[in-house]
């Protein structure tokens, strides 16, 4: 694990910018390791125009965490296959349910209605194969992000916190960030980590790092 006060980047813009120079080195590489989803389309960034992107907030006025916009500023085609915008180019986030709906289908959504309300603004990420990586607009912690969930249906539904922010998610996915996962929630107890996790816990699940069926 990277240490804080090593004077390298851990969070926020700094680690997404170390992101986007390992990036930079072959764009058309595959995200995962496991299924080829490339960083970049095409293996050349469109990022998103700069007027737009300084004006833009989600639909329910939150800001845009600097992560995302730190990558958007680089590339937008990561999000646009992941459906985060509607045909007009506007952010079109979706309910947990709808999204687990969509991804896995209508009776493993119908499940996740319960616990809608508290998530009812998500962006799909890459990753996972039953489950799903899932950006939640929720309260945003010290860093000013928001929390990555997985969302898996293998034995019983459960949503949890996996990462604390989009930032971490990224440095992770591109193995800047070494964290062995031996659960879902095992950042809870992250030394670099902990502490934003812990909020979004407090924000978000009630204290708890997750909500398992029955919810």
């Amino acid at each position: 694990m990277v240490a804080e006060g090593a004077g390298i980047a851990v969070h926020g813009v700094g680690l997404v910018e170390r992101v986007i120079a390992e990036v930079r080195r072959d764009p058309g590489a595959s995200a995962l390791s496991y299924r080829d989803v490339p960083w970049v389309d095409g293996g050349v960034a469109r990022p998103m125009d700069a007027e737009v992107l300084a004006a833009a907030v989600f639909p329910s006025g939150r800001p845009l965490p600097p992560s995302v916009r730190t990558w958007l500023a680089y590339d937008a085609s990561l999000f646009e296959r992941h459906e985060w915008f509607d045909d007009d180019g506007d952010f079109a986030p979706r309910a947990l349910d709808e999204l687990v709906a969509d991804e896995l289908g209508d009776m493993w959504g119908e499940l996740f209605e319960p616990v809608a309300a508290r998530l009812g603004e998500c962006f799909l990420l890459p990753g996972g194969s039953d489950s799903r990586r899932i950006l939640a607009v929720t309260e945003p912690d010290q860093e000013g992000e928001y929390p990555v969930l997985a969302v898996d249906v293998d034995d019983l539904p459960f949503v949890g916190l996996m990462y604390p922010g989009f930032d971490v998610y990224l440095g992770n996915t591109a193995g800047l960030v070494a964290h062995e996962f031996e659960t879902y929630t095992g950042m809870m107890d992250d030394p670099v980590y902990a502490r934003r996790m812990h909020r979004h816990a407090a924000r978000t699940f009630g204290g708890e790092s997750c909500f398992e069926y029955p919810f």
